[in-house]
């Protein structure tokens, strides 16, 4: 893809041949239309086709979440696409054909704000899931009033419930409700903060939390 700073003629859209112009968030671009490949399955399109399935599968049930939590970091890119770059390239794990993540590794939100302090989950009543965590308001940017977010992600089913106010840092802990078929089931945690009344569709880095995996849970 080549990107054109000043446009050709005031910028190109459509086909040309095998060259397509076009523009995506003020920028205008080039790219050649692929050419038509005659084996598609060679072991290492599906080695990648398998690695993007295993990042895909994750962050797709939370798109929303990730919109808000890497919204910081979506500089000439989606913040969906600056989330599945990081965790490709961070939280992969796993060899052919058997690729998964490493959740201890994954991130849904990325910023400079304090994140959770001993994070943790249990879960003893059924369909509830509660996560507790060390409010750290002791100065510098952490304030009691910061919001919570939480992802609740289930892999067997692929199945995700979040929140993007589960209660305020000053808490401790919060309680989130989870789908029936949750239960008996192991679903992983997560935990950030974002400052109170930042603005979701454009805060800065300083105002939301790298977040904090919380741990993994049978749900009752």
């Amino acid at each position: 893809m080549g990107t054109i700073k000043k446009g050709i003629l005031g910028g190109v859209s459509g086909a040309v041949g095998n060259v397509v112009g076009a523009n995506w968030k003020g920028i205008d671009y080039l790219r050649i239309k692929p050419s038509n490949v005659s084996n598609p399955n060679t072991d290492l399109q599906s080695t990648q086709r398998l690695k993007f399935s295993a990042v895909l599968k994750f962050l797709q049930p939370i798109t929303e979440f990730i919109r808000v939590g890497f919204k910081a970091y979506a500089i000439k890119m989606s913040a969906f696409n600056a989330a599945f770059s990081y965790n490709y390239h961070n939280a992969l794990t796993g060899s052919y054909p058997d690729f998964g993540l490493d959740y201890a590794k994954v991130l849904v939100s990325r910023g400079n704000l304090p994140g959770a302090v001993n994070p943790s989950c249990a879960s003893t009543d059924p369909g509830k899931v509660n996560l507790t965590w060390e409010p750290n308001a002791a100065g510098g940017m952490a304030l009691d009033s910061d919001t919570v977010l939480v992802v609740i992600f289930e892999p067997a089913s692929t199945q995700a419930v979040y929140l993007l106010n589960a209660g305020v840092r000053g808490d401790g802990s919060a309680e989130v409700s989870v789908p029936a078929d949750f239960s008996g089931q192991t679903v992983h945690c997560f935990i950030s903060f974002m400052a109170l009344g930042s603005a979701l569709s454009g805060q800065a880095k300083n105002a939301i939390a790298t977040s904090s995996y919380a741990g993994s849970v049978v749900v009752a």
